[in-house]
């Protein structure tokens, strides 16, 4: 897959693709919807265009932590998808000045040189949101491209997938219920930093990643698979994983720690992505540094009875 991160100068063979258009925070159903129509609508190559920031980030930079995915996860599941073109244009004053003429015109054709798009039916762009699915339909007419709207897809009970549910049920700690809404695994990818190695001391090493910038799942344990992505020592296997603030040990920022099972090596500076399978039991203040390291192996076990039926 390869990544654009501009519309302009685009070499001959990044241009022409059938393109899926939004946010696609999560890639869950809903989204996969929208990226199915665009790579059966017309025989071209597979394009996804989105932004980064998240236009909501640039919108209202102060508000809290929203996103299920950053924009390495969304790479990355979106090449397990088969995309071969992804356009992860700068959302900033650029961008969000455009009318949705300029925009079709200039980012569209001009640049991309699209064949065809697809968005879902609530789909907006354009200064103030101001385009529709009827704005670009009637652009796509004027301009040489095609439109396909792609109706809500909605869950067993009636509700529509959308990233605000899955939130809900993350925060929650109803991993299946993410998961099902997702129709993936939802996962958590990123560097592994340096903490504080306590976890070694304890004889349980974990590898530690920030999620500052990330939706916060229900502070807790969880049971998860892992997959190294980078470095010497590639490989999946499962884990157990806590999310939270470590109250034992003061005030902390929220992160993730992951142990591995069965691995012993130096993750350092490599990626890992670890997917979220359930919830085991909530973050918790413990009497002593003992009765902590009796109930991580509780969980550790728990977690491997969890993952052997997965």
């Amino acid at each position: 897959m390869q990544i654009h991160h501009d519309w302009t100068g685009l070499p001959i063979d990044a241009r022409g693709a059938s393109v899926a258009m939004g946010n696609f925070d999560g890639i869950h159903l809903g989204h996969r919807a929208v990226i199915d129509a665009a790579r059966e609508a017309c025989g071209a190559p597979l394009g996804i265009l989105t932004f980064e920031p998240h236009p909501r980030q640039f919108f209202a930079p102060d508000a809290p932590p929203f996103r299920l995915m950053n924009a390495e996860s969304r790479a990355n599941r979106l090449a397990r998808l088969g995309v071969q073109q992804l356009y992860e244009l700068p959302f900033g004053p650029v961008l969000a000045g455009l009318s949705p003429e300029a925009f079709a015109r200039q980012v569209l054709v001009d640049g991309l040189g699209v064949s065809h798009v697809t968005v879902g039916a609530d789909f907006c762009f354009g200064k103030g949101r101001s385009g529709d699915v009827q704005t670009l339909t009637e652009l796509g007419n004027a301009l040489g491209f095609g439109v396909t709207s792609v109706p809500l897809v909605l869950a067993e009970d009636g509700l529509d997938y959308s990233s605000t549910a899955i939130r809900t049920a993350l925060s929650e700690g109803r991993v299946r219920d993410a998961n099902r809404m997702l129709g993936h695994l939802h996962r958590i990818e990123g560097e592994v930093i340096h903490g504080n190695k306590r976890g070694r001391e304890f004889g349980w090493p974990t590898a530690n990643m920030k999620i500052d910038d990330l939706h916060l799942p229900r502070l807790g344990v969880y049971a998860v698979l892992v997959d190294v992505l980078t470095g010497p020592n590639r490989l999946s296997c499962g884990g157990v994983a806590s999310i939270g603030v470590r109250p034992m040990f003061g005030r902390n920022e929220p992160n993730l720690e992951v142990h591995l099972f069965d691995f012993d090596g130096d993750l350092y500076g490599q990626h890992l992505s670890v997917a979220l399978v359930e919830f085991l039991r909530d973050e918790e203040k413990f009497d002593s540094v003992e009765t902590l390291i009796e109930q991580i192996a509780r969980d550790a076990d728990q977690a491997r009875a969890i993952l052997a039926d997965v």
